[in-house]
């Protein structure tokens, strides 16, 4: 009988929709260190599907394909999603990221959360935001610090 969850797969996986899925996977084993472990491509050479591995999780990812609504951030004009990695080191990880062709949205920062953290956008239209837990910090801190931003948040 097989299993309920593939080996090898997350029980939760962004799926992306990009322009260019075959690049996106290439772009993100240079700039994520991803580990490819899938990539299907259909009769016009576009793929139906590709998989890669980044810090131990899934994602999944296609090519455009309007007809069937389909659609990247790119012809959407953005996205309202955002996808979070934790790595051991975000100063490196976004280093490397930006050198492969990701653009800063927000420069890695201590946060008052405990996290040392930044958000990418990749070149696909992707976001995603970066971090490394450096502190644990209370639910009261927390609230407190939020307090004390004067309506920033």
């Amino acid at each position: 009988m097989s299993q309920p969850i593939p080996n090898g797969m997350s029980t939760i996986s962004p799926h992306l929709v990009c322009d260019g899925a075959a690049q996106a996977i290439d772009f993100y084993k240079k700039a994520f260190g991803a580990e490819e472990m899938a990539r299907l491509a259909g009769p016009d050479g576009k793929l139906m599907h590709g998989c890669v591995r980044i810090q131990g999780s899934t994602v999944m990812l296609v090519d455009e394909y309007p007809n069937y609504g389909m659609q990247s951030p790119k012809t959407l004009n953005g996205t309202p999603v955002t996808i979070h990695i934790y790595v051991p080191d975000v100063d490196a990880f976004v280093a490397r990221a930006v050198e492969a062709g990701a653009t800063v949205s927000m420069p890695v920062q201590d946060m008052f959360w405990g996290d040392r953290y930044g958000v990418l956008k990749d070149p696909f239209g992707h976001s995603w935001s970066i971090a490394t837990h450096q502190r644990d910090v209370t639910a009261e801190e927390i609230a407190q610090s939020m307090k004390s931003m004067d309506g920033a948040c």
